[in-house]
Order: structure tokens, then C-alpha cells, then sequence
């Protein structure tokens, strides 16, 4: 796929923004721009599930893995990361390992931030995503798993279900099943067993919007050329996310495990 290289660097913020970015935020922010750009040359022809279930065999790595753990970049090497405090919080997370993810979450946050939603809500839009340093596959329960101690109960539910709802459509709500999922997917694509029962649960539970709102500023905060920055959250995570006093990863809570591991992501055991 041939790049336009102006496009790319404007879609980023411009140069500047650019030069703020790691190597690997780079790396990251061009997969995203190229698959959207897949999505508009395949003008509405979309794979089946089969033909992305052939395309395992055909990369060195599986699309389930952490951002953290390499790069999707042709050739490319992963960069030395920075090191983390002594006692690191969620805001260093953010800045020094959440790379490129850290931008849509914080267009999703700010989102939900404009169109009035409640505190919760807009911090469960801050941490949806985050964990794809970690892992990718049912990133929303590996999400809601991680930040559970941490947040009220009401961000990880939302951050639980975000990822079944997304699957299915709730136009009243805002939300429809978007180009990106067919191709990600295959237009055929049946979520799983595991999915299908969420749904179902959720939409006579009292909870519902929480998870269904986060989908909607998921969905439409990839805007090219916006950047966000963290300052108008920070009182929002101050109230909020409880901070552990030894440091996320150093707490000895049944999740420091998964924050050690961003951590310290070069570790060979």
C-alpha cells in the first residue's frame, strides 16, 4: 500500500506532534492509518472470516499480542523503553507505556468529557483500551481485571462489557457496527459463545449505558490531526483512581502481576 506521507504526518497532528512520539507510537500510529485507509480503498468489499483466519500462517507474530511486546513495522526493531518511577501511577502508565493507544483514549475521554457524561463514564473511556499494551484479545475483561482495585465499580463494568456490546448495533445510542470490525473480522464474523451471553445479559441489566456510552466514544475518537492532552483529567483520576501508596505493580493486589509486567516487558521470565 503506498503512503501519503503529508496526509499520514497531518492525520498525527503535524510534524511537531510527531516528533514527540517514540519510535514505536509511530509504528503503532502507522498500522492504524493504513488500516484505515484499507477501509476506505475496499469501498465496502470485505473479507470473510475465513480469509482472515488464512492469514495466520502469513505473519511472525499473532494479532493478540500487546503493543508493548513488538512491532508491526516491516523490518523494524522494537525501542528501549523508558524507565518507570519507583512507585509509578497511572499517569506515568499513560505517558511512558500506553504509546500511541494514549491518544484515542483520551479523544474518547474527552468525548464523553463534551457531551456531558458522568465522571465514571468519561474515566472508563480514559482506560478502555489502555490494556492493548498488554494484550488484545478480550482486551475489555483483561481491562476491567486490571483497573478493578483501583476505579468504582461502575468504570469496570463499562470497561467489561465495552467489548461485547461493540459487536452489536444500538443506533438510538449512537452506535453503529462499524466497516472496521468486517475487515478486522470478515463480514461473516460470529462473535463468540462467551459474547453472545454478555449481550444478552446486558441489555436488561441496570447498567447497560455505561458500557454501551464507552462504545460510542470509542468508535468515533480516531479523529486525524486532534490531539488531547491529560490536563482536563486530571482532577477526574485524582478523585477517582485510587492510586496505591507502594505504586501500581508494587501493591501485592491479585492484578500487581499484569502492572509489573508492562513494567518490565523486556523481562525473559
Amino acid at each position: 500500500m503506498e503512503i501519503d506521507r503529508r496526509h499520514f504526518i497531518a492525520a498525527l497532528g503535524g510534524a511537531a506532534a510527531v516528533k514527540l512520539m517514540s519510535h514505536e507510537a509511530r509504528a503503532e500510529a502507522l498500522e492504524a492509518y493504513m488500516m484505515q485507509e484499507l477501509n476506505t480503498q475496499a469501498a465496502k468489499k470485505f473479507p470473510k472470516a475465513a480469509d482472515i483466519e488464512a492469514q495466520i500462517e502469513t505473519r511472525s507474530y499473532r494479532r493478540g499480542v500487546g503493543n508493548l511486546f513488538l512491532t508491526t513495522q516491516a523490518n523494524a526493531k522494537v525501542k528501549k523503553l523508558d524507565p518507570m518511577p519507583r512507585k509509578p501511577t497511572f499517569i506515568d502508565f499513560l505517558r511512558y507505556r500506553f504509546g500511541q493507544i494514549s491518544n484515542h483514549v483520551l479523544q474518547s475521554a474527552n468525548r464523553a468529557m463534551k457531551t456531558g457524561m458522568t465522571e465514571e463514564i468519561i474515566l472508563a473511556c480514559l482506560l478502555h483500551d489502555t490494556v492493548h499494551a498488554l494484550i488484545k484479545t478480550d482486551h475489555g475483561y483483561w481491562g476491567a481485571q486490571m483497573y478493578a482495585p483501583y476505579v468504582p465499580e461502575k468504570t469496570s463494568f463499562a470497561i467489561r462489557y465495552h467489548q461485547a456490546l461493540r459487536f452489536y448495533e444500538d443506533k438510538k445510542a449512537g452506535y453503529e457496527y462499524p466497516d472496521l470490525y468486517r475487515n478486522l473480522f470478515g463480514e461473516d464474523y460470529v462473535p463468540a459463545p462467551h459474547i453472545q451471553a454478555d449481550y444478552k445479559m446486558l441489555l436488561n441489566h441496570k447498567w447497560y449505558m455505561e458500557p454501551r456510552l464507552v462504545t460510542v466514544n470509542d468508535l468515533y475518537a480516531f479523529e486525524p490531526g486532534v490531539v488531547v492532552t491529560l490536563d482536563p483529567f486530571i482532577d477526574i483520576i485524582g478523585r477517582l483512581f485510587k492510586d496505591p501508596k507502594e505504586g501500581l505493580g508494587n501493591d501485592n493486589s491479585p492484578v500487581a502481576h499484569m502492572w509489573r509486567t508492562m513494567i518490565i516487558p523486556d523481562n525473559p521470565l
